[in-house]
């Protein structure tokens, strides 16, 4: 169970989606751009920084409340000394949106003022959201807005089309669908969107997807997943992830023919219990 998954993702609108977006750009004056806070890394389209380089950005570290709170920090104070605007957020919730239009109107202040120099009096300012898919740009723009009217659901790609959405008197939204890069060079990169729901669990190896979870949890150590599955120190010591993978399932009574475990299913039942947040709130990634 060592070796790695290899995850490709060729879906032909997605590289429509990346022409797209470079065409939009010239008709905002910002990017927004959604991340998942327990990925920061991971959930970033390294393709977005590089087209909107160019203009003022803020970055939603979104499922906050799934994410640890002092990791969210660092990356809040991260992106701050890259001179990038970044708020935490919980689109679902609702925890921490009301914090986006004063962050968007202070990242926009020098440009408001200079149209206001030439004469343009209340102009209308336009922002992009972007994002990878399932990461909650939809349920984040029916917080927004205020209406819904960006689809949403638990699954990735369902926004096609671009949309326009009012947020504010004097501020539009412009949604584009979920996009990722063609190919993970990182395999880590791929692994991690797998753990969130945001690659489709049809395209990997649950059990290896689940062994690789643990792999990272075993360094982690979060009181909650230890606590939930009444883990000890043995536990962890003894054998390898796959083996802890067993443990796991053999507390839960996931047993079939002769006492053996059921791994498919407590693959399943792990890699479901991370997406909920049951495990506790945790971040994989850290600055650095």
């Amino acid at each position: 169970m060592s070796e790695k998954p290899y995850i490709q993702w060729f879906p032909g609108h997605m590289t429509k989606t990346q022409r797209q977006i470079e065409k939009d750009l010239k008709m905002v004056d910002a990017v927004a751009e959604i991340i998942d806070a327990r990925i920061p890394v991971s959930s970033r389209n390294p393709d977005i920084a590089r087209l909107t380089v160019n203009k003022p950005r803020i970055v939603l570290l979104n499922k906050c409340d799934m994410a640890d709170k002092a990791s969210t920090d660092k990356w809040i104070e991260y992106f701050k000394s890259k001179n990038i605007y970044a708020i935490a957020i919980d689109a679902k919730s609702g925890k921490g949106v009301n914090q986006f239009l004063p962050v968007l109107k202070s990242a926009l202040e020098k440009r408001i003022e200079s149209y206001k120099a030439k004469g343009m009096i209340n102009p209308c300012m336009r922002v992009m959201i972007v994002g990878i898919p399932n990461v909650g740009k939809s349920t984040f723009i029916n917080r927004i807005a205020g209406k819904n009217k960006a689809k949403t659901a638990d699954k990735p790609g369902v926004t096609r089309g671009n949309q326009w959405f009012t947020i504010s008197k004097g501020f539009e939204m412009l949604d584009t669908p979920g996009v990722l890069w063609p190919k993970f060079d990182d395999q880590t990169v791929g692994e991690r969107l797998a753990f969130t729901g945001a690659v489709k669990d049809q395209v990997m190896d649950v059990e290896l997807l689940a062994v690789r979870l643990l792999d990272l949890l075993k360094e982690i150590k979060p009181n909650e997943f230890i606590e939930r599955f009444k883990l000890t120190e043995e536990d962890f010591e003894n054998g390898d992830s796959y083996d802890l993978l067993q443990t796991i399932g053999r507390k839960r009574g996931m047993l079939i023919s002769k006492g053996e475990v059921d791994t498919l299913r407590a693959s399943v039942m792990l890699l479901d219990e991370f997406r909920s947040a049951k495990l506790g709130r945790i971040t994989l990634e850290l600055p650095n």
